[in-house]
């Protein structure tokens, strides 16, 4: 039995517009290795080339060293924002944080995948929301299309593949409830 096989030098991602021209992705490229993707401690200048870029950046947002984004025009965050070390935000397509999130330590963002039913392997985008208060764990995967609802709590190591609901705790891959998150004062 024949089957049909992928064949990557079909690939066409002409189709795909990234939201900004060839020269400011470039600029962006260029200022993200001297100031996001290194040692670079000081967070008010990243916040300050973020906004440069396009991004909107609430109050109180800190940004560690070693964080990857990709695309800050598509980028929203709000305010007393935590993205860790070595979070790489994937952003295809926007992005939006809402205010009192964290991004723990090597969580990933990402808003693209590829259509493994496709020869052509297509490239398929999904906008991702962090809802208000919500914490992504270290280590864990936000994929294409999902939203983390307001004060979820994705575990560490876990892949979201769908919706997170409010108030709850999910863990695993792919990520299930495991119970309610009740947050103390």
């Amino acid at each position: 039995m024949s089957r049909i096989k992928t064949d990557l030098s079909k690939f066409d991602n002409s189709d795909y517009n990234p939201g900004a021209s060839f020269l400011k992705r470039g600029l962006w490229y260029c200022a993200a290795a001297c100031f996001f993707n290194s040692r670079f401690p000081v967070n008010g200048v990243k916040i300050f080339l973020l906004r440069v870029f396009g991004a909107r950046v609430g109050n109180g947002v800190v940004i560690k060293p070693s964080v990857i984004i990709k695309s800050p025009w598509l980028l929203e965050i709000g305010n007393y924002v935590w993205i860790g070390e070595h979070a790489w935000i994937d952003n295809l397509c926007q992005v939006k944080i809402e205010s009192n999130s964290c991004i723990s330590q090597g969580a990933m963002l990402l808003t693209g995948n590829h259509n493994y039913k496709k020869t052509t392997f297509d490239l398929i985008t999904g906008s991702i929301t962090i809802g208000q208060g919500a914490w992504v764990g270290a280590k864990a995967v936000v994929c294409p299309g999902v939203r983390c609802g307001e004060h979820s709590l994705l575990t560490v190591g876990s892949v979201a593949t769908k919706n997170l609901e409010p108030y709850w705790i999910y863990q695993g891959n792919p990520a299930g409830k495991v119970k309610e998150r009740v947050i103390e004062i």
